[in-house]
Order: C-alpha cells, then structure tokens, then sequence
C-alpha cells in the first residue's frame, strides 16, 4: 500500500464507521446491550485508525486542492466546513460517551449519546463524500 491509497483507505474506514454506528443504534433499540457496546467499540477504532492514516497521508501529501467550480464548490466548502468543525467537536464527545459507558453511567451516557450518535455518523458520511468530490468527481488533473 502507498500513500496514494490511503484517501481510498479512509474513505472505506469512514463507511465502516458509519454501518458499525447505524447497525449498534439499532442493537441497543432491540436492547442487545452486547452487540451495541462491540459495534460502538469497533466504530470507534475504525475511526481511530481512519484518524491515523488521514494524519499520515497529510502529513506526506500536504492540502489537495478542489478542482470543482461555479455552484459545485461553494456546496463542497460548506461540507467540508461542517465536517471538520464537527470533526474536532465529536473527539471529546465520544471519549465522554464511552468514559459514561464504562463507568455503567448509562443515565448520562444516554443523554449525550444522544448527540453524539449523530454528529459521529454525519462526521463519518460527510468523510466519504468530500472524499468522493475530491477525487473522483473532481479529481486534480
């Protein structure tokens, strides 16, 4: 694997994340308690190790560059812009989330759980499709 792969990589993390996020909210609906803790321990090292390679691909490669105009652009910052605000605000939410979760908190884990479910899975989504704006629809010449 080489750097040039690891946007992909990230992208494949970021959907995994997202179905692990999707598939524990409905475990802990139908009150599988077991299977939603492993989901949500399992989304959340695929997002650690998507945090990891996204640190080392920019690290190596710097900033890419949006290549959409007009209309397209403007839609692409304003995700972006959400995603990575969000991005920063979802770290401590989740350490909180799970530090009420381990503690068997689950009053309190619940009521931020609430929020951060789904900022982590807009978090997540929004990764796959800025990753797709910018290399496949818009791709850097």
């Amino acid at each position: 694997m080489s750097i040039s792969d690891l946007p992909t990589l990230n992208a494949i993390l970021n959907s995994i994340s997202a179905i692990l996020l999707m598939v524990g909210y409905v475990f802990i609906k139908r009150k599988n308690r077991n299977a939603h803790r492993n989901c949500m321990i399992a989304a959340f090292a695929t997002s650690t190790l998507f945090l990891i390679s996204y640190l080392i691909y920019h690290y190596n490669v710097g900033s890419v560059k949006f290549q959409g105009q007009g209309t397209v652009r403007t839609v692409y910052f304003a995700i972006l812009l959400t995603h990575t605000i969000l991005a920063v605000v979802i770290v401590p939410l989740i350490l909180l989330t799970f530090s009420r979760a381990f503690k068997m908190w689950f009053d309190k884990h619940r009521a931020i759980a609430r929020w951060t479910l789904p900022l982590w899975l807009y978090v997540s989504v929004t990764g796959v499709v800025v990753y797709l704006m910018l290399y496949h629809l818009y791709p850097a010449g």
